[in-house]
């Protein structure tokens, strides 16, 4: 399967998921809110040139709030965690290591340390944003907080089990034309 074909789909199926289970998951806690959809972001190659990093944010970003019915909402946390990950990614890696290793982020291709540190830093930076966004209507700094220890937490969690449950084969990338 092409590297496009296989981000289509992930493209649908991560907005599907958040849109249609875990936005309808009844709330554990006032603080606890799944996300996992950001993460069609962090499993993007590492070849993907910075703006059309930032083009593909913004329509993913986009189409996730249209489907949750918060047009917007969605669409700053994924722009600032799109234009973070190249500079997180190059100071996680070495540059020959992204120039010759694997495809795209993954266990596999960058390791335990680096992985857990890229996507711990990178789910922070989201669930801050978004929970910044909706705590600006709120007001409550203990909620802001909270609900940002609480989804990061969750979030974590869910990442690290779809990692595990659908390990990706990563293709190796070579020099050869």
């Amino acid at each position: 399967m092409s590297s496009l074909l296989k981000n289509i789909i992930r493209f649908a199926l991560f907005i599907l998921v958040q849109a249609f289970v875990l936005n309808k998951i009844p709330a554990l806690h006032q603080f606890i809110k799944p996300y996992l959809y950001f993460l069609y972001i962090l499993w993007l190659p590492f070849s993907i040139p910075r703006s059309f990093l930032l083009i593909v944010a913004f329509i993913f970003g986009l189409s996730m709030g249209y489907f949750t019915g918060n047009p917007g909402l969605y669409l700053i946390p994924c722009l600032v965690i799109a234009f973070l990950r190249p500079f997180l990614i190059n100071i996680l890696l070495p540059q020959e290591t992204t120039e010759v290793s694997y495809a795209e982020p993954s266990l596999k291709s960058m390791g335990w340390a680096p992985y857990s540190v890229y996507v711990i830093i990178l789910t922070f930076v989201h669930h801050a944003v978004i929970v910044f966004i909706e705590w600006m209507s709120v007001g409550n700094f203990l909620f802001f907080v909270g609900k940002v220890a609480g989804s990061t937490a969750i979030s974590l969690l869910l990442i690290f089990i779809t990692e595990m449950l659908f390990s990706r084969k990563a293709k190796f990338r070579t020099n050869a034309a």
